[in-house]
């Protein structure tokens, strides 16, 4: 690991609940695994007025609750709080704040800017780091959505690119930094096994699937603005999409793994009308916050067509809502089936499935002979713990990519062609959204969904 710069972190957002819930979490799990620089500050900037001290009860409340339990005297000793805002008409106390706090290390530490803050703030609080001098040399980190529309996206990115470098900035998609999703690089390339079979020739689809059990209650207010679509088609999915379908990169450096998301990115066809289903699931306008009449979808699956000579003609299949029958984060490539001997195959025949959640996990869907006098034939299957492999350390996604932007590592973030590309393969979905379709908690979505995977059927509920 290079050696680090000292580095003043700059935390928009940092009484939120994205800073409490992942991004302060991540910061001591790298403290507690010293993987932050030798020397460091974090300077919490929000609107109200708090002293030092307020903040560190803050943070470590918020570490008792989401993190690892009380966080060591050396992170709390290294919090700083810059109230009153940060705009481009009033900069608050952040510029003396971070003026202190580079002095404290030296004078010339890097800046890291943290834009835990919703996207409509994205636009204001990169004008205000610009005008009150704080962008030279710094990377900044903007969360997603990052836009909310193909006009909102093309405005926010023709002002950050105004005023910062694009080797400044670091889009987090955390479905990127997940341990599952970085192993799809070394699974695929590494292993003669499934580098075979990764094209039509051997793949009939490919499915991911994130399900989630989860209410929205909590942030109904925002989900109600959001929707599935925006919330995890445009962004996750279609992002892990890219990772299975990219052609081999010349190497696994930064450049060239961006260079290859890009350019699968830019051969998603847009989507059409009738291969996307959208659905809302019932109760969800009696909660509170959330409209009566509310449009929002809680439920999107879709059929994407990736228009590579390796893709084409297969189906990805990309389905998430809330108030799910399970919670799951699962890419599965399902097998075509053997010409030969074998007649009817049971189950689904072969499949390659990579389980995104936690560290990650391997499982092969085998056919087998079933133990016994017969020649009878069973599904069978076999699952590989990957954070298991002898050594091994995972790191939560946000920890990941913080990491990543410390060292300047850019493999796993998002870049603005491939936003770019992204964008115009959902507007035709955005500008004539399909019939909203009701369908029951604790359901698989819609039953419209079930004809998208046909003739295979989804792997998961099916």
């Amino acid at each position: 690991m290079p050696e680090l710069p000292p580095t003043v972190f700059v935390l928009f957002g940092a009484t939120g609940d994205l800073a409490a819930r992942m991004v302060l979490p991540a910061f001591d799990r790298l403290d507690r695994r010293g993987l932050l620089p030798p020397d460091w500050r974090l300077v919490g900037s929000g609107r109200g007025e708090r002293s030092d001290d307020d903040f560190r009860q803050l943070v470590t409340g918020a570490l008792a609750e989401h993190g690892d339990g009380e966080p060591s005297a050396g992170l709390l000793e290294r919090l700083r709080f810059a109230g009153g805002g940060h705009t481009p008409e009033d900069p608050g106390q952040l510029v003396d704040v971070v003026a202190r706090a580079r002095e404290e290390l030296g004078g010339s530490a890097q800046l890291v800017h943290y834009l835990a803050v919703p996207p409509e703030a994205f636009g204001d609080t990169t004008r205000a780091l610009h005008t009150h001098g704080l962008t030279e040399g710094a990377r900044v980190v903007y969360e997603k959505p990052y836009g909310t529309s193909p006009d909102g996206f093309r405005e926010l990115d023709d002002l950050v690119h105004s005023v910062l470098d694009e080797d400044q900035v670091f889009r987090i998609d955390h479905f990127l930094g997940k341990e599952g999703t970085q192993d799809l690089h070394v699974l695929r390339f590494a292993n003669g096994l499934f580098s075979s079979v990764w094209s039509r020739e051997h793949v009939a689809q490919v499915q991911i699937d994130v399900p989630e059990t989860l209410d929205v209650a909590d942030r109904a207010e925002f989900y109600d603005a959001t929707g599935a679509v925006l919330d995890m088609l445009v962004t996750h999915l279609f992002q892990v999409a890219a990772e299975v379908a990219m052609e081999p990169p010349a190497s696994l450096t930064p450049a060239d793994l961006q260079e290859a998301r890009e350019a699968v990115l830019a051969a998603f066809r847009p989507l059409a009308r009738e291969d996307v289903v959208l659905g809302q699931f019932e109760g969800y306008r009696d909660i509170a916050d959330v409209a009566d009449d509310s449009r929002t979808d809680t439920f999107v699956a879709a059929r994407l067509h990736v228009d590579t000579d390796r893709w084409r003609d297969v189906p990805f299949l990309l389905r998430t809502g809330k108030r799910m029958a399970e919670s799951q984060q699962r890419v599965t490539l399902v097998l075509r089936r053997p010409d030969g001997p074998v007649g009817a195959l049971p189950g689904g025949g072969n499949t390659v499935s990579l389980s995104l959640s936690g560290a990650g996990s391997l499982d092969l869907g085998l056919v087998a002979k079933r133990p016994g006098p017969d020649l009878e034939l069973a599904v069978a299957g076999t699952t590989l713990d990957l954070g298991a492999v002898p050594g091994g350390d995972p790191l939560p996604a946000y920890a990941s990519l913080i990491h990543d932007v410390l060292v300047g590592d850019r493999s796993l973030f998002t870049t603005s062609a491939g936003l770019a590309h992204a964008w115009r393969a959902v507007g035709p979905v955005l500008d004539d959204p399909p019939e909203l379709r009701p369908y029951a908690p604790g359901s698989w979505g819609p039953a419209e969904a079930a004809a998208l995977a046909d003739p295979c059927g989804w792997a998961l509920g099916s």
